[in-house]
């Protein structure tokens, strides 16, 4: 058998910027307190398994009462809302704001362009924490459009604003876009899909052809999800898993099989699925 990495997979830069910083909260000694993260720090079962062993819990926003001044609470990748962030400092709470630099953006261009009138249209999943993260800073008129036939039902304002989320599908966003364009050309259009996301599905199909792929991830990751959309496409047999226990048995008898990993995967989960196919073919 011979198995095939792809050359971008794993951790992106704004995962890999909130595990370091709840590793770094959990390793800074106090006499008190908890860390906290505001819902699950990334969408990987195994990471988060061990950074609860570790002390790291996960906090709802009904229970942001009940937080102390001796509390830290870490805002994960996708970000949060001002109007939450600010419950939390009102408690005396510590943040810890590990919210993507990509998104980050998006927030203040939603703040910034809505402030100038402008409707704000944002191309992504409706039930996105970064969806709605980034939907909360427009002070106006707010749309979340999740497909092409969303787009052509749309009343568009006159002074309109499209952003992305950043995991979003880059086929669709297209799509939106275009349809969107064609009914006010005066549309300002931002393209905010990282491109972590556009690099994991070229890398993913430079590998091909293979007899099968498997990708690597929580299957509630939502860039997971679209390289499994496109694995789909691109070989004979392709599955999603999250641990090397979870390998289809027809795997093994394969010949070449490409890996790639969703962007809160860490290397250690990818070792581990690659070092399984390995070793079943030297028996």
């Amino acid at each position: 058998m011979k198995v095939v990495r792809a050359s971008v997979l794993g951790y992106c830069m704004g995962v890999k910027r909130a595990v370091e910083s709840a590793e770094k909260a959990l390793s800074t000694p106090r006499t008190s307190g908890s860390v906290y993260t505001l819902g699950p720090l990334i969408h990987n079962p195994s990471v988060l398994a061990s950074l609860s062993e570790r002390g790291l819990s996960v906090l709802d926003v009904k229970d942001i009462a009940n937080l102390t001044p001796e509390d830290r609470v870490i805002i994960r990748a996708h970000g949060t809302t001002p109007q939450i962030e600010a419950c939390i400092k009102k408690t005396g709470a510590s943040v810890i704001d590990a919210t993507c630099p990509r998104v980050h953006v998006s927030q203040r261009r939603a703040s910034e362009w809505s402030d100038k009138g402008c409707a704000i249209i944002i191309a992504g999943d409706k039930n996105h924490g970064e969806v709605t993260s980034i939907g909360s800073y427009a002070k106006g008129q707010c749309f979340v459009v999740q497909t092409p036939e969303e787009a052509e039902k749309l009343d568009l304002p006159p002074k309109a604003v499209l952003l992305a989320q950043t995991t979003f599908s880059p086929d669709q966003f297209s799509k939106i876009a275009s349809i969107l364009t064609k009914k006010n050309p005066t549309l300002t259009v931002f393209d905010s899909i990282c491109t972590a996301t556009l690099e994991r599905q070229k890398a993913l199909r430079l590998l091909c052809p293979v007899d099968g792929i498997i990708v690597i991830g929580g299957r509630n990751s939502a860039n997971t999800r679209r390289l499994y959309e496109s694995a789909l496409t691109l070989a004979p047999c392709a599955c999603l898993i999250e641990t090397e226990a979870e390998i289809p048995a027809n795997f093994f008898k394969l010949e070449t099989v490409a890996l790639t990993a969703g962007a809160s995967t860490p290397d250690s989960v990818i070792d581990a699925v690659e070092k399984s196919l390995l070793a079943s073919a030297l028996k």
